[in-house]
């Protein structure tokens, strides 16, 4: 191939492409020649036509820049002109809103400068209320600070007009939160919470009912560590709370705090460096200002001592009368009426957040003007929140305009049910008071709201009524359920106690009952000097006491003339004395009118008639409240468990020889219940949590028997009880805890308190008695002995005899020396001795071994007294014979109604029982109807004297105060008793008389005797004036000789010389006697008759008489005897002594009558209780016979109460004195003695 000809051959081709292109492209290139000539001329033209157009736009740019810039300059201005208008506004609101607060800013500055210049004397105040005040009650609170605000006001020291603690002290939204807390929110409380707030010691709270502790719990929420001084882990939580800051609360602590407690209570804070430290034990803890420590107890009267007093601040939460009121006012009208509480509440929510909205505006407003650095102007935070605070200011004010008349109304709607919540308060106290009668009797606040919250329910009937009228319905619905419910936990001897409290405090309120007769009902006449004293126009039947009472009852404006009515009447007097029941009698004379209320009645029948109070009490309160409060409610133990719940106790309070185990095993039967119980001993803790906790889990019944027996171990039960109460899973809905215990006061109070109690008695009556008894003989048992004749006779005889020597205890000293708890125990060994000694010995029946057994072994071995064991051996002698079996309805007393039944199965002899009487005559018992007399009058006294007990001491306007009473009465007292002996003149002048030298030692003994008395007489009296003076410091012992005192009672403290049971006036006028023969023997001569109660130890007399004999005659003194021959002359005629012995007089004889004529025993005449003894000669003799016929061993007392004490017996010595037509087992079953010294 020959590459030059490829090189020619793509030239030629080149060239002829080339040739075609240029054919094409020369045409073209000319005509953009031509173009391109026109375009230049065009653009010439457009040249000169765009260097006109740019002159043009050159101008009117010009232009739009004038005018933007004139634009400009208006909306400057326009901006200016509003920013100033705006500014202006702004000013106006500043100046308006500051303007608001500068009102109300200067009414707080002068209202701050006021509190400035006030706050000393407030400040004193509060800091005097905060140290001192805490233990009191409202009332001695207002008189205490209005006693400290006269103080401020005579030393010209500054103090606010209607000066108030709580308001001083506390905010009223703090205030409104403990009340949502559960704090009440009655002033006495507010106060209690402001001293537990703001106190620097720790708050020691007197909580019985338990608002206190409720109120901390709500207050400190989950943070709060409860504890109790049982508790294993108690020092180990305060320690942890102390360090990290927790509150902690102490609760129910007793008279006496651990003493580990002491650096916590005192706050031994110690600084180690930057460290605050706090030693507790052996551990330095870091000591957190958060801590925060409070205490509470139940008891209801605490006596702290003073380390603990001065270490804490005592506060009394107990609530009072005015408290509860206003408490059960809020409950019932929320009841009632919900919407009008309900709105009194939220408006006190919103006046309070509104009030608090304003504080915390006007922080704010001083915050952001404090902190403000430009124009105020030009804050608008300031602005808005200044117009808020006006806005809000307004609203308040508004609202508080609103809820003042809102408040009117509130409270007008809630005055209308005040009746209502004064009852039911005065129920609640009259209910609390029993505390003080037994310590079981523990009734706690929030049952007793619960229970008048049913009673409002209840109540409620379908028609409308006025709130009068529905008030009414609630007061006796109420009060009528509260005794209902307390009933069933009371004695049977506290029942009447109980509704005559109820009935006089409701009546007292509605001012129904005169103060001075009331005092006279309970105290009756004290009189210490009857030198002034009316004549008794009466004394053949109306002794000195009782006249006591008709010239103090004369002294009362409603009774006057009553003592110159027994002149004029004594016929028509002595008649209503006389007779059966004169409380049922109308009253002599005019005095039937004159009387306008059975009240001024009883004043009379206590005078004259004190036997018959209870019965004339039962019928005022019948009269006055309803009979229903007469006659207490059937124990019905199924309707009491159905009351119940799983978290109360059902606890029996125990009477002796009754057993309810029996009971509630028969109830658990007829509801289909498992029951298990376990009587209480050592060893049965671990039997007693395993019942619990299986009942708890299972819902079985656990019952406790005992509880008494293991106080020591009832803290644990306690504890356990709080547990499952508290715990998050619920208790089994079967389960029941069922106690029983005898009273005790170290019975847990909590648990007292939160159950439902029921008191077990045995029944009373003989018809009752026996009837229990033959209850438990089954069929099996009567048939089982095989001389079935003898057996039926002598079980009669057993079971009377067993019922005779309980309900015997009725008559009090007349009855038993000692009351001895005998139980069916007793009845059932001697019951089963019975059939073995009949089955023994079917031909001879051995009575003389039965008697022995039941009456010395059985019976016998419970009773401690020897004359009590004869009375006992005197009726098994009457009871159980050969009469018994052989005779035909033999009787069993001197009533016809009282007889042994014929032969016959086991139903007659119950049907025949039934027949009995069912009111026993005393001679059922052997015993004269004085007896009963005796007993009624003690049951009497028990009744006044308790009801004394619990009355509160308050204070009437224009009555003298206790501290007047007690000073006046001290210094009447002071003048009167006698000087002490002086001993050394004493002995000079007995040492030149021939009186025998043992009686002259008696003499000395009982001189030195009387001088300690003596002196600790004038001593106390002297530091009572003192001690109201405020001289001398009140010791407790000298506080309790104060209060018995006010009683018109003999202190303790006076009774050690001698024992007696004498009311102060008589015990007073009876000690001058004692004194006066003393001095009488050493200024004149020795007695020719000794008047024998003198003598503070008659048996060291009867000594002293047996030494003068034995020296005399020169015989041993241990083979001397007493004979008692009585004398049929006066005292004052007798002119020599006795040869041997001596005479002596001043006793009296109970249970029967020295017959002068006769020369023996007699029946007491009728209503007389005691009867003076002829002057009985204490003749010592060698040898004496005993046993004589037709003579009575009647035994010599100091005074009525014959068992005495451990430390000081009455029984002096017994008397052989001629029974008369009687034999000496008929004046055994009286209860026949003398005695030295009578209670009047």
């Amino acid at each position: 191939v020959s590459s030059a000809a490829a090189a020619l051959c793509i030239w030629c081709h080149a060239i002829d492409v080339y040739s075609k292109v240029f054919k094409e492209v020369e045409p073209k290139r000319n005509k953009l020649k031509k173009s391109q000539n026109t375009l230049m001329t065009k653009q010439k033209a457009l040249k000169v036509a765009e260097d006109a157009l740019a002159i043009v736009i050159a101008k009117l740019d010009e232009l739009n820049a004038q005018y933007e810039k004139s634009v400009g300059e208006k909306n400057a201005l326009r901006d200016e002109a509003e920013m100033l208008e705006n500014k202006l506004m702004t000013a106006e609101k500043l100046v308006s809103g500051l303007g608001g607060e500068y009102v109300r800013w200067q009414n707080s500055i002068a209202g701050f400068r006021a509190s400035i210049e006030f706050s000393i004397g407030d400040s004193l105040v509060a800091s005097g209320f905060l140290s001192y005040l805490g233990a009191f009650d409202t009332s001695y609170r207002a008189t205490i600070t209005d006693a400290w605000l006269t103080e401020l006001k005579d030393n010209a020291i500054p103090f606010t007009e209607n000066y108030d603690f709580a308001k001083f002290l506390a905010k009223p939204t703090d205030v409104r939160q403990w009340n949502i807390d559960g704090l009440p929110a009655d002033g006495f409380s507010t106060e209690n919470g402001v001293i537990v707030s703001r106190s620097l010691r720790w708050p020691l709270m007197i909580d019985p009912q338990g608002q206190a502790n409720k109120w901390i719990r709500n207050k400190e929420g989950g943070e709060l560590k409860i504890i109790d001084l049982k508790m294993k882990s108690m020092l180990t939580t305060v320690e942890n709370a102390i360090q990290f800051g927790s509150p902690v609360l102490l609760q129910d602590v007793l008279e006496e705090l651990d003493p580990s407690l002491e650096p916590v209570l005192s706050k031994a804070i110690m600084k180690i460096g930057n460290r605050r430290v706090l030693k507790l034990g052996d551990k330095e803890l870091d000591y957190n200002e958060d801590f925060r420590l409070y205490i509470t107890t139940k008891m209801g009267n605490p006596h702290y001592t003073p380390e603990v007093a001065t270490k804490t601040t005592i506060v009394n939460f107990a609530v009072k009368q005015q408290g509860l009121e206003a408490q059960l006012l809020s409950t019932i009208v929320q009841k009632e009426k919900p919407s009008l509480e309900k709105e009194k509440s939220e408006l006190v929510v919103k006046v309070a957040a509104g009030k608090k909205q304003l504080v915390d505006l006007e922080n704010k407003i001083l915050k952001l003007l404090s902190e403000s650095t430009g124009s105020l102007l030009d804050d608008d935070d300031l602005v808005e929140t200044l117009q808020v605070s006006k806005v809000t200011s307004e609203e308040v004010n508004e609202q508080l305009k609103v809820a003042e008349e809102k408040e009117l109304i509130i409270n007008q709607s809630r005055v209308e049910y005040t009746s209502a919540s004064v009852r039911a308060a005065i129920a609640y106290f009259v209910l609390n008071d029993m505390a003080r009668v037994d310590p079981m009797y523990q009734f706690s606040l929030d049952a007793y709201v619960d229970l008048f919250n049913l009673s409002i329910d209840s109540s409620r009937g379908a028609e409308e009524i006025s709130v009068a009228e529905r008030c009414k319905v609630i007061n006796d619905y109420h009060t009528l359920a509260v005794y209902n419910y307390t009933c069933r936990g009371l004695f049977e001897r506290h029942k009447l106690l109980f509704s005559f409290q109820l009935c006089t405090r409701i009546m007292e309120r509605d001012n129904k009952i005169q103060k001075a007769e009331f005092d006279f009902f309970c105290f009756g006449g004290v009189v210490v000097d009857r030198s002034d004293q009316r004549q008794n126009p009466c004394p053949d039947w109306i002794d000195a006491n009782t006249w006591d009472n008709i010239a103090e009852l004369d002294k009362i404006p409603q009774f006057m003339g009553i003592a110159s009515a027994f002149d004029q009447g004594p016929r028509d007097w002595k008649n209503w004395y006389m007779s059966a029941k004169p409380e049922s009698e109308p009253l002599p004379g005019d005095w039937e009118n004159k009387c306008s209320n059975e009240l001024q009645r009883m004043c009379i029948l206590r005078s004259l008639r004190p036997d018959r109070v209870l019965f004339s009490a039962t019928s005022f309160v019948s009269q006055n409240l309803g009979q229903a409060y007469a006659d207490p409610p059937a124990f019905d133990l199924k309707v009491i468990y159905q009351t119940s719940s799983v978290y109360t106790p059902l606890i029996f309070v125990l009477s002796p020889g009754v057993d309810p185990t029996a009971q509630v095993m028969q109830l658990s039967d007829q509801i289909g219940v498992t029951m298990e119980n376990c009587a209480l001993g050592q060893g049965q803790e671990p039997v007693a949590l395993g019942m619990v906790n299986r009942g708890v889990e299972t819902g079985s019944w656990a019952f406790l028997a005992n509880c008494h027996l293991m106080i020591s171990w009832m803290p644990v039960l306690e504890k356990v009880i709080d547990n499952y109460v508290e715990s998050e899973t619920p208790p089994h809905p079967n389960f029941r805890l069922w106690l029983s215990s005898s009273p005790n006061p170290y019975f847990p109070i909590a648990v007292l308190q939160r159950g439902v109690k029921m008191t077990t008695e045995p029944p009373s009556g003989l018809r009752a008695n026996m009837l229990k008894l033959y209850n438990t003989v089954s069929d099996e048992q009567f048939a089982r002995c095989g001389m079935a004749f003898k057996y039926k006779k002598l079980l009669f005889s057993l079971a009377w005899f067993h019922a005779i020597l309980l309900e015997r205890r009725k008559f009090k000293s007349l009855g038993f020396n000692i009351p001895y708890e005998f139980n069916e125990s007793d009845f059932a060994i001697c019951h089963d001795l019975i059939i073995v000694f009949l089955d023994e010995y079917p031909d001879r029946t051995p009575i003389e071994a039965m008697r022995y057994l039941i009456a010395e072994a059985n019976y016998g071995g419970r009773v401690t007294d020897g004359l009590d064991r004869r009375l006992v051996n005197v009726y098994i002698t009457q009871f159980i014979c050969d009469d018994a079996i052989g005779m035909e309805e033999y009787p069993l007393s001197e009533l016809d109604a009282y007889v042994v039944p014929a032969d016959g199965d086991l139903e007659s002899y119950k049907d025949a029982i039934k027949m009995f009487p069912q009111n026993d005559h005393p001679a059922a018992f052997g015993q004269h109807p004085n007896a009963d007399i005796s007993s009624q009058i003690d049951d009497t006294n028990v009744l006044l004297n308790t009801i004394i007990s619990l009355q509160p001491k308050v204070i009437k306007e224009g009555e003298a105060t206790p501290e007047e009473k007690i000073m006046e009465q001290a210094s009447k007292m002071a003048e009167q008793v006698p000087a002490l002996f002086n001993m050394r003149e004493t002995k000079m002048t007995m040492d030149a008389r021939s009186d025998p030298d043992p009686l002259k030692t008696v003499l000395y003994q009982e001189c030195d005797r009387y001088n300690m008395l003596l002196g600790k007489l004038h001593k106390e009296l002297k530091d009572i004036t003192l001690a109201v003076q405020g001289l001398v410091i009140v010791t407790p012992e000298l506080e309790m000789t104060m209060d018995a005192l006010l009683d018109f009672k003999v202190p303790t403290a006076w009774a050690f010389a001698y024992p007696s049971l004498k009311p102060l006036a008589s015990w007073f006028r009876d000690l001058g006697k004692r004194i006066g023969t003393f001095q009488s023997w050493i200024g004149t001569s020795m007695p020719k008759v000794f008047w024998i109660p003198a003598f503070t130890y008659p048996s060291g007399y009867n000594t002293a008489l047996l030494q003068t004999s034995a020296r005399k005659n020169g015989i041993p003194i241990d083979t001397l005897n007493w004979e008692f021959p009585i004398l049929n002359q006066e005292p004052e005629a007798i002119a020599q002594a006795a040869k041997e012995g001596s005479y002596v007089n001043g006793l009296f004889l109970e249970g029967a009558r020295w017959d002068l004529d006769s020369g023996h025993l007699s029946q007491p005449l009728p209503m007389e209780l005691f009867s003076a003894m002829p002057v009985i000669h204490f003749k010592p003799v060698e040898s004496k016979k005993k046993g004589s016929k037709g003579i009575y061993s009647c035994p010599i007392y100091l005074y009525p109460f014959r068992s005495g004490s451990r430390e000081r017996p009455s029984f002096v010595i017994s008397a052989d004195v001629k029974s008369g037509n009687q034999a000496s087992d008929f004046w055994v079953k009286r209860g026949v003695a003398m005695v030295l010294s009578t209670a009047v």
